[in-house]
């Protein structure tokens, strides 16, 4: 062997000895043999949790790359959606119109117009709301 082969053998083989005398000094010092003596304590503990961990990952994982699932996910979410969006559709054109038939109207609208909007059952409706809401707003403020 050359010169530096050995040196470089030696200088490991002093390493390892340095780390093996490292690892035996943190070995005896109090808190490190507490600190075992607890973590072996707790094994059992740690080995179910673990297991449980283990199933649910696996669990997760089948989740995750089941297309059928996905999609059946997927499809419920958007059973659930398309009545809402559907509404809010009608309201948003609902309220459109109601802006166009506004705007091209040059009626006015007097003190018996608005009498007669009041027996108006829409109006009744949203009347009805507007109160209702402002007394729970004005009961959660107390």
């Amino acid at each position: 062997m050359s010169e530096t082969n050995v040196q470089s053998l030696e200088l490991e083989a002093s390493a390892q000895g340095s780390a093996k005398s490292d690892v035996l000094d943190q070995l005896l010092k109090p808190e490190v043999q507490e600190a075992l003596t607890v973590l072996v304590d707790q094994l059992p503990k740690l080995s179910e949790m673990m297991a449980l961990l283990t199933k649910t990952y696996d669990l997760a994982q089948k989740v995750a790359t089941d297309r059928v699932l996905i999609q059946d996910m997927v499809g419920g979410i958007q059973e659930v959606v398309k009545p809402l969006e559907e509404k809010v559709k009608g309201y948003a054109s609902a309220a459109i119109e109601a802006n166009d038939r506004a705007e091209n109207s040059d009626s006015t609208i007097g003190l018996f117009g608005m009498l007669k909007l009041l027996k108006d059952p829409e109006l009744q409706k949203m009347l009805r709301f507007g109160q209702a809401y402002l007394d729970i707003l004005g009961e959660r403020k107390k």
